[in-house]
């Protein structure tokens, strides 16, 4: 029996549904009114990956309805709740393909296709039929769309490919709004291959369903299709009409997306038939969509960054309140001063037994440039990735902490009888992050490496630390990504390290 996920089961809480189903059938204010209530309420209860899916999917409700700030907020805050270790959960595959909705919507295009393929593979796994047929979809669709945008050569096996995952979608899916949408993706994309007889059949289908369930996103995109089979056939005046109704449809629903690409549609049918007159207007609505997306994005984006500031000055006033604390919040990891406290009680056992500590000093290379591609809740992440690989090479003896920023200490105490432990342990740390699939997280942001310098010797936490940032300096001046180990550490009087 098919296992069913407790999100999919009952796909997304009522009134979220109702909120989309508003949106669709046009009505915005009532739909907006609507998720107001709604915004603010997630089952008490849930699992973290569900949650998420509900987090992300009013993101993707906030972001239709022109709430940019509140979109990016809701995304980030669901982003950072997915559970990437449940690659076999449907919640899981939901979220990342209206993650990768949203990056569409941001302009992060190759992102976004990467993710649309990742929640595919993750829905097979899952093996929930709605849910990959609607993965399928949304991948099928964004590529009908990057066919129509690309170059005309390269067109044709872009459709077929979109074809493909349209066809095996139509054959799984039961849920009558997935299977609409999927209709209309594979009309575009039977279309696209010239399969024109197929394509105006599956149109007009989608034309039907769609007006019977009052869904004019379904209504557009049917139009869309049987627009683009008469243009193909020579019959322009009636592509003109049913592009126009594909554009108006669009402009009801609220949705930039398909008016950019219907209206474009339109105006080159328009240009066809040498009415100069419709494809101005068609450019004019073109170049209005355009613009209201890019200013919206642009404001959503301001208050954004306004939204970081009061938080980032809210996390300095933590961060002093929680000085005392010895563990780092967002790795898990023991923090600078759990790292102090610690590390006199370990070196003093490790000198009793006659051994030799070794001070590990690891720094994430390219990590400003992780924050400004991809922005800091993405860094955040990165970060709590990076830890989990610490925590996974090292020992359990092994005391591991989170320095400052994307800096990372490691103190080995019981050395053994390897006197290479250090230098081993630090590049099993490097090739660990180097060999790393950094696709969940950061998609396709350039990945980190890290860059470690390693000290050794009979002497205080400081003066290893001092050792092994003179090697980390030499391993950031000699290409990064490496391991540099700083000659033995003498412990130095204290009369003489006063001075």
């Amino acid at each position: 029996m098919e296992q069913r996920d407790p999100l999919v089961a009952g796909e997304v809480p009522q009134l979220d549904q109702e909120v989309r189903a508003l949106l669709n059938a046009g009505r915005l204010p009532e739909a907006n009114s609507l998720f107001d209530e709604v915004v603010t309420k997630v089952s008490p209860g849930v699992d973290r990956w569900v949650r998420s899916a509900v987090l992300v999917n009013r993101a993707m409700l906030a972001w239709r309805l022109g709430r940019i700030p509140l979109a990016l907020e809701l995304a980030a805050e669901g982003w950072t709740d997915l559970d990437a270790d449940r690659t076999d959960s449907p919640a899981v595959a939901q979220t990342m393909g209206t993650l990768a909705y949203l990056m569409e919507g941001i302009g992060n295009r190759r992102a976004a296709l990467e993710m649309l393929r990742l929640s595919v593979q993750v829905a097979r796994r899952a093996g929930h039929s709605d849910t990959l047929a609607l993965c399928l979809q949304r991948l099928g669709g964004s590529l009908n769309f990057r066919a129509c945008a690309g170059h005309p050569a390269a067109a044709p096996a872009i459709f077929e490919e979109a074809l493909a995952y349209l066809d095996e979608g139509l054959g799984i899916v039961k849920d009558e709004r997935n299977r609409r949408a999927l209709l209309g993706a594979y009309g575009r994309s039977l279309a696209g291959v010239g399969q024109l007889d197929k394509a105006e059949e599956t149109g007009e289908e989608t034309l039907r369903l769609s007006r019977d369930a009052d869904d004019l996103w379904g209504v557009s995109v049917g139009n869309w299709v049987l627009a683009v089979v008469h243009r193909e056939q020579g019959i322009l005046d009636e592509a003109r009409t049913f592009a126009a109704r594909a554009v108006t449809n669009a402009e009801r629903i609220n949705d930039t997306s398909l008016l950019l690409r219907f209206s474009t549609e339109l105006a080159d049918i328009c240009h066809a038939l040498d009415d100069s007159v419709g494809e101005a207007v068609a450019l004019r609505r073109s170049m209005q969509a355009a613009r209201t997306a890019t200013e919206t994005l642009q404001e959503g984006l301001g208050q954004a960054l306004e939204q970081r500031r009061v938080a980032v000055q809210a996390q300095r006033l933590a961060v002093a309140a929680q000085e005392a604390a010895a563990r780092d919040p967002l790795t898990g990891l023991a923090n600078r001063l759990g790292l102090e406290r610690a590390a006199a009680a370990l070196l003093e056992s490790t000198a009793a037994r006659g051994k030799v500590p070794w001070l590990v000093l690891v720094d994430v290379d390219w990590f400003k440039n992780v924050n400004d591609d991809a922005g800091h809740a993405t860094g955040d992440a990165a970060l709590r990735e990076i830890a989990a690989l610490l925590r996974r090479e090292c020992r359990a003896d092994d005391l591991v902490a989170r320095w400052a920023g994307d800096e990372f200490v490691v103190l080995l105490g019981d050395t053994g009888p390897n006197m290479d432990v250090g230098p081993n342990v630090a590049e099993r740390i490097r090739a660990a992050v180097d060999g790393h699939d950094w696709t969940m997280v950061l998609g396709a942001v350039r990945r980190p490496t890290v860059s470690i310098g390693v000290a050794a010797g009979p002497a205080k936490l400081d003066q290893l630390f001092a050792a092994a940032d003179m090697a980390l300096y030499r391993a950031k001046r000699h290409g990064r990504n490496r391991v540099e180990v700083e000659p033995s550490v003498n412990e130095v009087p204290e009369t003489v390290a006063g001075t």
